[in-house]
This record gives C-alpha cells, sequence and structure tokens, in this order.
C-alpha cells in the first residue's frame, strides 16, 4: 500500500486507450470510443473479483458510503451505527442524507465491538456500517447475527482492506452492501475514485442510478433516458477508471508482497514481549497493508512513536490524537459545524457526545501504534526497517 507506487506499462496502456479516444466520460459518445469502456470492464471485473452480482464506480470512497446509503433508502432521521475510530467520510456520507451518526466503542479488533453495537440500536437504527480500518474486519458473524436479529442493514467500510477476507469470502461481499476506495493511497489506485458492491438488485439499480443524476441508463440516447427519482453526480471518469482497471489486475500481487512485508516486521516486533498484536477475528485475513500493535500503556505508546521517528522509521501513526481518523478530535462533527442549516432531524437526534464516554474505545487507540506497508520496499530496506523498529520500541519500554 499503496497502488501508485508500483505504476508502471500496465496503467500507461490503459490511461492511452481513454487519450487516444478523447473519451473521457464514462457515459455515451459511443462511436469515438474505440471499443473502450473502462468503467464498464472494471466494474465487472470488480464484481468477479469480489464475487458479487453487481459493482457500481463512483467518484470516491465518500461518494461509495453516500450512494450505499441512498440506494438501501437511508434518509432524514434513520440512524447509522459507525464507529469511534474511522476517517471522517463515514459520518460525512451519513449526515450527507440527513441521516444521524451514532458512534459506538471499538475492541481490540481496532472494529466496531458488537456488544456495544447492541447497546446503541434504538427504532430508528437502520443500518450497521462496520469499518475495515486498517487492513482488518469486525467480527461479521456477529453482527450480522445483530443485523438479522433486528431487521437492520449491514453496510461494510471496506475502503482500506481491499483483498481482505473473513471465512474464505472477499471483504466487502459479506453484508448487505459494501463499499471500496480508490484514492491515491489505497492498496488498489484509480488515483480518485471509489465503488459499492452488492447482490440486491434493486440496491444496484438505484446505486447507478443516485450517482448519475437518477438517470435511468436504458436505451443508447442519453438525452432520452428519464429520472425515476432525484440523484446527484458521483460520476467517475473513463481516466480514473483506466487506472484502476489496471491496478485491480495487479491486486493479488500488491498483495503477496505486502504480506511478505508486513510478515517480516511482524516476526521482528515479536520478540518484544510488551507488544501485543491487533486481533482479528477467527477466520480473518487482513490484507496486511498495515501492522497494528498495541504498548502496555497510553504514554508508552507516545514514547515508541516518538522513538520510531528519531530512528528514521516514518508512516506509523499514532490515531488517539490524529485530526481525521479518531472521534476525540472531530469538533466539527460534535459541535455540527456546517455551512447551511443542519436538517431538523440531525439537530433532534444527535446524541450529545461532548458528554459521551468512550473510555473502551479510549483504552485502544491510546495504545495503538499503525504501521504502514509499503510496496516499494527492497528486502533489505524492509529488514533494516524491522532492525530499527526493535531498536526504536525497546529504547523506551
Amino acid at each position: 500500500m499503496p497502488g501508485f507506487e508500483l505504476f508502471g506499462d500496465k496503467e500507461r496502456k490503459q490511461v492511452q486507450d481513454v487519450m487516444d479516444s478523447g473519451v473521457l466520460m464514462r457515459y455515451g459518445f459511443d462511436g469515438m470510443r474505440n471499443g473502450h469502456w473502462k468503467a464498464k470492464e472494471l466494474e465487472l471485473a470488480l464484481a468477479k473479483r469480489m464475487e458479487t452480482n453487481h459493482a457500481h464506480l463512483v467518484s470516491s470512497g465518500t461518494a461509495a458510503l453516500t450512494v450505499a446509503l441512498a440506494s438501501a433508502g437511508v434518509g432524514a432521521g434513520d440512524e447509522v451505527i459507525m464507529p469511534t475510530f474511522t476517517f471522517v467520510a463515514s459520518f460525512e456520507s451519513i449526515l450527507a442524507l440527513g441521516a444521524v451518526p451514532i458512534l459506538v466503542d471499538i475492541d481490540d479488533t481496532l472494529t466496531l465491538n458488537p456488544v456495544a453495537v447492541e447497546k446503541a440500536i434504538t427504532p430508528k437504527t437502520k443500518v450497521v456500517m462496520p469499518v475495515h480500518m486498517c487492513g482488518s474486519m469486525a467480527n461479521l458473524d456477529a453482527l450480522q447475527h445483530l443485523c438479522n436479529k433486528h431487521n437492520l442493514l449491514l453496510l461494510e467500510d471496506a475502503c482500506q482492506a481491499i483483498g481482505g477476507t473473513y471465512k474464505g469470502q472477499p471483504l466487502g461481499s459479506i453484508g448487505d452492501l459494501g463499499c471500496f476506495s480508490f484514492d491515491y493511497v489505497k492498496t488498489i489506485t484509480c488515483g480518485e475514485g471509489g465503488a459499492v458492491i452488492t447482490n440486491n438488485e434493486i440496491y444496484y439499480q438505484n446505486a447507478h442510478k443516485y450517482a448519475d443524476h437518477g438517470h435511468d441508463h436504458i436505451g443508447n440516447d442519453r438525452g432520452a433516458e428519464s429520472h425515476p427519482f432525484l440523484g446527484y453526480n458521483f460520476r467517475i471518469s473513463e481516466m480514473n477508471a483506466a487506472v484502476g482497471l489496471a491496478q485491480l489486475a495487479r491486486l493479488e500481487e500488491f498483495l503477496a508482497i505486502q504480506k511478505t512485508n508486513y510478515t517480516i516486521l511482524r516476526e521482528a516486533l515479536s520478540q518484544i514481549p510488551e507488544i501485543v498484536f491487533r486481533s482479528v477475528p477467527e477466520g480473518g485475513e487482513e490484507n496486511y497493508s498495515f501492522l497494528n500493535f498495541f504498548m502496555p500503556t497510553e504514554a508508552l505508546a507516545q514514547k515508541a512513536h516518538k522513538a520510531l521517528a528519531e530512528n528514521g522509521v516514518d508512516g506509523c501513526f499514532y490515531w488517539y490524537n490524529n485530526n481525521w481518523h479518531y472521534y476525540k478530535k472531530w469538533e466539527h462533527l460534535t459541535q455540527l459545524k456546517s455551512l447551511g442549516n443542519v436538517p431538523q432531524e440531525v439537530k433532534a437526534q444527535m446524541p450529545d457526545y461532548s458528554k459521551a464516554d468512550f473510555s473502551a474505545s479510549d483504552h485502544w487507540m491510546g495504545r495503538t501504534i499503525s504501521c504502514l506497508i509499503k510496496l516499494g520496499w527492497t528486502e533489505q530496506q524492509v529488514k533494516e526497517r524491522a532492525e530499527n523498529m526493535v531498536k526504536a520500541i525497546k529504547s523506551v519500554v
């Protein structure tokens, strides 16, 4: 991670096809395309790789979440359960539809705690949205059981976990809907892009229409298409899809490199008894994009994070103090800072997060260090990195 590290001739070839045709839009202009439909090709390839019936490309992972929620009818006043540790796009997509984000504690998987999820369910809950942060997954069996029990939708945010699996199934394919991000720092990238996958025909039909101003995409005359409902513009371009088409074909290559590099680093850190690695649910396999581990205390985690940087180990994150990924610094959410009026349903239903007790999440995040696994490292660089990581952490424990 990320895929841009290994850009090459395959990506250039796909992009050149688009440049030669001059058609950068995914819809229409049939006669000018020279047979190139990169978005359609990527959707078919992605659906096949993820073992789902349908895939629809959009402009970003945030757009994917928004479109997925909208396609399932989520709107004003509906509550969506999400974790305290995620990217801000999770609650942005919920709020964009007038729905209400309900933050819930994580556990040692660094994802949704099923016990906390059940306590948060109300009559207005419509969706449980686990976020497979840093390449690994939530306890999907437990969450699926809760969704079945309470008649809720399970939406997998797999934006950081493409290629991971749970009991043999690709992450993103297990819930009612799954979402991916293909931005510039993901395992495979389109530059900018995202996707929604599902086995539900209705959700798919809603998704491709909603993401393109409500166009029904029936026939070959775009100007004659009808609009069965309101939609917005979340389209991907052919240029972005072309890059993604080449990158998806290389996914197994990238995953293998990530696993090799991850394994070297993990084996090195395993010699430090004070380190405990993130829990992966039984039957799950990470995509190895991050190595995540816990230090004994918050103070030691902070010291270790600083020592890693001082020893030349870049790409290690202490999410506990991160503006984008942990609830503690989401003042714009907790204070509902908005350029326009916030929907009344959101104002009325939003919990007072200034008084919320997320100490169970703090217990894990305060001690967590996550280290990015790069694709471009040489074998020697990985070994040197492992030595420097061990040296840095041993200096503080």
